[in-house]
């Protein structure tokens, strides 16, 4: 069947559509990720002054390689998969697109050679592929990681060994993978004395979404570490606070109710986004993506959040306070009238960000 993104027409497989992306059995096509891939475009269109090449690492279909070609990039995609490359190639000449696209180990091609732009999009955990893509990468490395239980702390084990941090199941799940994934990747740049910035991050349908900016040097790569650390969560009143550093040192007692307290981490504090590279992204969104509505409005978003390590669910707040809770809009500008600055998050209608503790939080609003 055929599926049109953009300004690019595909065919894929009927039967594997709607599979996961990178599930590595036969050639997919998921539709669900294309506002992933719209927003990528996007962001492809911002930094085409200082980028020429791109990596599809896991090209599956070609799609993602095939926006890039269409975007005036030199695209190369690259799978193990036979059928998926035929396709690939087929779908660059459909077309009428120029572009490269191997038959080969991903981690291999990307020791081997350089892009300036290298898009990981495994089914999965994005890290065995990660040291490569900094390797391979010289400005920018883009990462989907769909397996959220781990990243979030559902599936603990599997998280510490992917990850190489204690993630925790807090209700600020979706924004702890992201961070927890943060961490990872900066964490495995800085062994190759890059520091891999975020500058446009986001959580949606199941999956996390981050692009990095790389700048070379040990002093650089240092500079981000000050960015890591852990955070302390209480479950039962959700109590919370962060510290910058490298050296865990828990809360043992939350100091608001004196319920024993989860630490998480060391996972990335810094900002997730930077707010005008997503803004510039938001502008290069046209009306002729299908997603056009949803990247701009989730992109509008972003680009407003606070940039505070933890968010809130003001439902859950109110639940445990055992009170109605009141509009959002209402909500906000009661911290705001009480000296705090507060956001509304991409997360969810009812996430926000403040510089307020709960229990300040309380006092506002009650």
């Amino acid at each position: 069947m055929e599926v049109t993104e953009g300004a690019v027409t595909i065919e894929v497989p009927e039967e594997r559509h709607g599979a996961s992306e990178g599930s590595g059995s036969g050639v997919f096509y998921n539709p669900v990720q294309e506002l992933n891939r719209d927003v990528t475009a996007a962001v492809l269109r911002v930094v085409d002054d200082e980028c020429d090449s791109y990596l599809d690492a896991m090209t599956a279909s070609g799609v993602r390689a095939v926006r890039a070609a269409e975007a005036g990039y030199a695209a190369t995609g690259c799978d193990i998969d036979e059928a998926a490359v035929d396709l690939a190639r087929s779908n660059l000449e459909r077309n009428g697109l120029s572009g490269t696209i191997h038959h080969r180990n991903v981690n291999a091609h990307m020791h081997e050679h350089g892009h300036d732009v290298v898009d990981l999009d495994p089914f999965g955990t994005p890290i065995p592929f990660a040291d490569a893509a900094f390797r391979s990468a010289r400005e920018y490395v883009c990462v989907t990681a769909t397996d959220t239980a781990p990243l979030c702390g559902a599936h603990f084990e599997s998280g510490v060994r992917s990850y190489g941090a204690v993630p925790r199941n807090t209700e600020f799940h979706p924004e702890m993978g992201l961070r927890v994934l943060l961490s990872a990747l900066v964490r495995t740049a800085a062994r190759y004395d890059l520091a891999a910035t975020p500058v446009l991050s986001h959580v949606s349908s199941h999956y996390v979404r981050t692009y990095l900016r790389l700048d070379g040097g040990a002093r650089a790569a240092d500079e981000l570490f000050g960015e890591l650390g852990y955070v302390d969560h209480c479950q039962r009143c959700l109590w919370r606070a962060h510290e910058r550093t490298l050296v865990a040192d828990p809360t043992a007692a939350c100091p608001e109710c004196g319920q024993s307290t989860w630490t998480a981490g060391p996972i990335w504090l810094g900002p997730a986004h930077d707010v005008a590279f997503v803004e510039r992204v938001g502008e290069a969104v046209p009306e002729s993506f299908g997603t056009a509505s949803a990247a701009r409005d989730l992109l509008g978003t972003v680009a407003g959040e606070l940039h505070r390590p933890t968010h809130y669910d003001q439902h859950r707040l109110y639940k445990r306070w055992g009170e109605p809770n009141t509009a959002m809009d209402e909500f906000l500008g009661a911290l705001r009238e009480a000296g705090h600055e507060a956001s509304r998050t991409h997360y969810g209608g009812t996430t926000f960000k403040t510089d307020a503790g709960v229990a300040e939080i309380r006092e506002a609003v009650l």
